[in-house]
């Protein structure tokens, strides 16, 4: 999808209308860039197998090529394809997701090598949030999720986001502003949880 102003449509975030998720999965299904909320800020992502979305996407924050980024999952159960899951980790994401998390996992063979660290490990979210589990549903495949930060600056309203990031976007989904902590990044590849970023999400089951 070539680069455009983009479109914006106001949604619903607890009833997400099934026409606009629809539009979204077929801007994302194209190739296409799209802001959306989730349940903490807005994001922005693309589908995790399109290689120029998620370079127009590094463009789009200024970011390097190597820069890692998290992805989006409709669901638990989804989670085995793309992560290597073990027993104790699930038994924690089951307790905790749909939340406010990005849970750092190593990597299987099916996700893109532009995705994975050094160490071959993702960062996976499944948020507490109907319209970005409703796209992520209705694409069949997990969506990148990156937040809505140009330089320092962190853009929590649709216009500001609009003004600043409308022009690398093919839709923006507007479910009004959107002003909470970023998620935080809890590492499970190791024998105890490590706290990467503290941000939204109760952090207490984590012994320091």
């Amino acid at each position: 999808m070539a680069h455009s102003t983009g479109t914006r449509i106001k949604i619903s975030r607890g009833y997400p209308e099934p026409g606009k998720i629809t539009r979204a999965v077929e801007v994302l299904n194209m190739g296409g860039v799209i802001a959306y909320p989730t349940d903490t800020t807005y994001g922005i992502g693309c589908s995790i197998f399109e290689k120029k979305a998620i370079d127009r996407v590094l463009q789009l924050k200024g970011l390097p090529p190597d820069h890692l980024m998290s992805f989006i999952c409709a669901d638990l159960a989804d989670l085995p394809r793309y992560a290597q899951v073990e027993n104790e980790a699930y038994r924690t994401m089951r307790r905790l997701l749909p939340g406010p998390y990005t849970f750092v996992l190593r990597a299987t063979p099916e996700v893109p090598k532009i995705l994975q660290s050094k160490r071959m490990t993702v960062g996976i979210r499944v948020p507490d949030d109907p319209v970005c589990l409703a796209i992520a549903r209705g694409l069949g495949k997990p969506i990148i999720s990156t937040s809505t930060r140009v330089g320092d600056k962190r853009l929590f309203d649709p216009d500001e986001i609009e003004l600043h990031m409308g022009h690398g976007l093919d839709l923006l989904l507007d479910a009004g502003p959107l002003e909470q902590p970023l998620s935080s990044v809890v590492d499970l590849t190791g024998p105890y949880p490590v706290v990467l970023r503290e941000g939204a999400g109760d952090l207490s089951w984590i012994a320091n």
